[in-house]
Order: C-alpha cells, then sequence, then structure tokens
C-alpha cells in the first residue's frame, strides 16, 4: 500500500490554472482577430484605406511580439497571475479607446501599440510558462490544449465578430471586447496561480518529499546563452515563417480575399470557422505527438503541409471549394507551438521558457506584422491577393528545411 505521505494530491490544482489560462488565452486571441474582421468595416466608416488599416494592424502584431520577451521577463520573475492580469487589463483599455478613435493617427496608438502590448502580455507567453511550470510527463498536452484556445480565439469567435459587426457596427463588437476582458480579470486574480510549489504541489500532481517542493529559478543571464545558440536562431526563423503565414496573412486578409471573390463576411466567417475546428484538433493532436515525436520532425511536417495548402489557395474556385482548404490549413494553423515550446524547454531549460520563448515570439510576430502589411500593399498595387499567397508557400517551404537543421534530440541529451 502506497504510504499517504507518497499519495498525489487529491486535487491537483494545475487543472484549475489550466482552465483559468484558457479563458485568459481565448479572450487575447479573439481580441488579436478583430482587426481581419473589422477591416472592412472600418474602412468603410472611417474611410482609410486597406494599406492604412493594414498598417495598424501591423503596429499591433509587432506590438504583440514586442511584449512577449518583456511578458516571459516579468512571468519568469513576478508570475503569471500579476502579468496575466495586468495584460487584460491593458487590452479592455485600448478597446476601449479605439472606439473613440477617428484616425489613423488615433487608431495606430489605440487598436494597434496599446492593443499590441496588453495582448501581447496575455497571450504570448503565458501558456508557454504555465505548460513548463505545471507539467512534465503532459506538457506537450497542455501547450496543445492552450495552442488549441488560442485558435479558437482567433478562429472560432470570428463568427460571432462578424455578426456582432453587422448588427452594431465595428466599434459594438469593439465594446463587447472591452468588456469580456475587464470582467475577466477577477478571476485571473483570485485563481491563477504561479507555481505548483506556491500551493505545496508537483508537476503534473505528483507526490515526491516535502523538501522537494522549490520552485524553479530563472537565469539571469540566460539570454546571453541563447543568442550564442544556433537553435535559438534556428526557432526563430521557423517562427517568424509561421507568424507569417498564419495570422499574418491568413488571419487578417482572409474575409477580405473572399470579399473580393464576390462571397460574403457570413461565408468567409463560416470558412474561418471550419478552419478554427480543425485547428482545435489539429493542435491538441499536435500536443499529444510533441511527447511521443521528434518534435523537428513535427514542425517540418506542418511546414511543408502549410506551403501547399498556400501555394493552392489561389487556384480554388469561389465557393464551398474553399473548405477544403479551410480543414487542410486548419490542421495546422497554429499546431507548430507545442514542438516550438518543447525544444525551447529542452535546450533552455524549463525556467528560462518565459523569457527565451518571449524572444522567439517575438520573431513570429514580426514575420506576422510584415505579412500583415505586405499583404495589404500587395493587394493594393496588383488588385489580388495571388501573388502574397505563393510568396508565403515558399517562405513556408523555408520553414521545413530550417525546421530539419535544429539539433537532434539524442544530441541536444549527449550535450
Amino acid at each position: 500500500m502506497t504510504p499517504a505521505s507518497e499519495r498525489p494530491p487529491r486535487l491537483f490544482l494545475g487543472w484549475w490554472v489550466v482552465g483559468i489560462t484558457v479563458l485568459a488565452l481565448l479572450i487575447a486571441a479573439g481580441a488579436r482577430s478583430a482587426p481581419g474582421v473589422f477591416l472592412l468595416p472600418m474602412a468603410r466608416d472611417l474611410g482609410l484605406s486597406r494599406s492604412v488599416l493594414s498598417l495598424s494592424v501591423s503596429l499591433g502584431l509587432v506590438m504583440f511580439g514586442l511584449a512577449a520577451p518583456l511578458s516571459g521577463w516579468l512571468m519568469d520573475r513576478l508570475g503569471p497571475r500579476r502579468v496575466g492580469a495586468a495584460g487584460l487589463l491593458l487590452t479592455a483599455l485600448s478597446f476601449g479607446l479605439s472606439t473613440q478613435a477617428h484616425s489613423a493617427l488615433g487608431l495606430h496608438l489605440s487598436w494597434g501599440l496599446l492593443s499590441g502590448l496588453g495582448t501581447g502580455l496575455v497571450g504570448s507567453v503565458l501558456g508557454a510558462t504555465v505548460a513548463t511550470r505545471w507539467f512534465v510527463r503532459r506538457r506537450g498536452l497542455v501547450t496543445g490544449l492552450f495552442g488549441a484556445a488560442t485558435s479558437a480565439g482567433q478562429l472560432m469567435f470570428i463568427p460571432l465578430l462578424t455578426a456582432w459587426a453587422g448588427r452594431m457596427g465595428w466599434t459594438g463588437g469593439t465594446w463587447i471586447i472591452a468588456a469580456t476582458a475587464l470582467g475577466l480579470v477577477p478571476a485571473v486574480w483570485l485563481w491563477l496561480r504561479d507555481s505548483p510549489a506556491e500551493v505545496g504541489q508537483h508537476p503534473d500532481g505528483d507526490a515526491a518529499p516535502a523538501h522537494a517542493i522549490t520552485a524553479s529559478v530563472p537565469e539571469a543571464d540566460v539570454m546571453a546563452r541563447a543568442v550564442h545558440h544556433r537553435d535559438f536562431w534556428l526557432l526563430s526563423a521557423t517562427f517568424f515563417v509561421c507568424g507569417a503565414t498564419s495570422n499574418g496573412l491568413i488571419g487578417t486578409h482572409f474575409i477580405a480575399y473572399c470579399g473580393d471573390l464576390g462571397l460574403t463576411p457570413g461565408f468567409a466567417a463560416g470558412m474561418l470557422a471550419v478552419m478554427g475546428a480543425f485547428n482545435f484538433v489539429g493542435t491538441l493532436a499536435s500536443g499529444y505527438l510533441t511527447d511521443r515525436v521528434d518534435p523537428r520532425f513535427l514542425l517540418g511536417a506542418y511546414y511543408a503541409f502549410r506551403g501547399v495548402s498556400l501555394a493552392l489557395l489561389p487556384f480554388v474556385p469561389p465557393g464551398y471549394s474553399l473548405t477544403a482548404f479551410a480543414l487542410l490549413f486548419g490542421l495546422d494553423y497554429i499546431a507548430t507551438v507545442p514542438p516550438t515550446i518543447a525544444l525551447t524547454a529542452d535546450t533552455f531549460g524549463r525556467a528560462n521558457v518565459g523569457t527565451v520563448y518571449g524572444w522567439i515570439f517575438c520573431a513570429h510576430q514580426v514575420g506576422a506584422a510584415l505579412a500583415s502589411w505586405l499583404g495589404g500593399v500587395s493587394r493594393d498595387a496588383l488588385g489580388s491577393y495571388s501573388a502574397a499567397f505563393l510568396a508565403a508557400a515558399v517562405l513556408a517551404g523555408a520553414g521545413a528545411l530550417l525546421a530539419a537543421n535544429i539539433t537532434a534530440p539524442v544530441r541536444r541529451a549527449a550535450a
């Protein structure tokens, strides 16, 4: 019989922390998907071009990316609870202010920079930090769950955002997002805990001697080590590709692309909902596989698969044929997240994931921002998104090749 002192606690609080984190990620990702839905209504109401509005979206994506290393550094030192609550407050403030902005500068500051900072503090590193602090054996699965929550926020919220925009205008939908973010702050503050050691527990809910309950301490100079490590730059480069080819191009411009094909916003939102549903499945499966398969192989396969789907998109006839693209692209929309986080944790240490992954995620958002802006510029200049989709396909192929050059797990363990 197992001694009582060695039995795992009856209630592992890590799953409560996972639940609160999922809600925060849903709100942050839903907020970041709003510009893609509101792009055309804002252009009509404010009299601004797609290029100008795309620049505002790009500023938000850049700030989202720059907030990632800041968020990671703060979480490693202050804990996810304080940083997550502050990020939600800033998100609510930025969306509220954006409804009062009627010029390009006002949108760049509120809709772009401030919203990017708020959502970046919540949605960039929170999931990675919680997963690596609270779980070891199930780390990939939980990371996949967080990725699926991000996917749901980005894509499955889009039909709701579209409906709100149709009934209340883009300002009404923006106020709903602000109120939702503000309403979640008390739950994050009360129920999100920074680490298992804080409540006398261990990762995965395992039992262990009491003296082993200690919190991991991040390295003060981990980035000095990371910037001299080849894998840091390879992971950053592949995540740059991920951002450019997912929420940068498709997340920002897919609804507008469907409009160019003569399709309604409701139809386009439905396609994005299909994409989100299959990405939910694909990201969960990616998390499960990350615990069992070489993450480098998964990354290479995901980027190659994404490149093929993007190359085929300009040739897909308008209408329900787009469902095939939504299904295929959705399966790996952000399935790259679990293997990327796993490689980061294994290479630089679990205690340093917040800081190192924050900078890797920053590269993701730089790619997203460039693709968001250049996609709008390309559409205005050429009258079509075809060139942007084909360029993104080539970039995804390059990402697959880069992933194959990351250090193999066996060699890393030996080193």
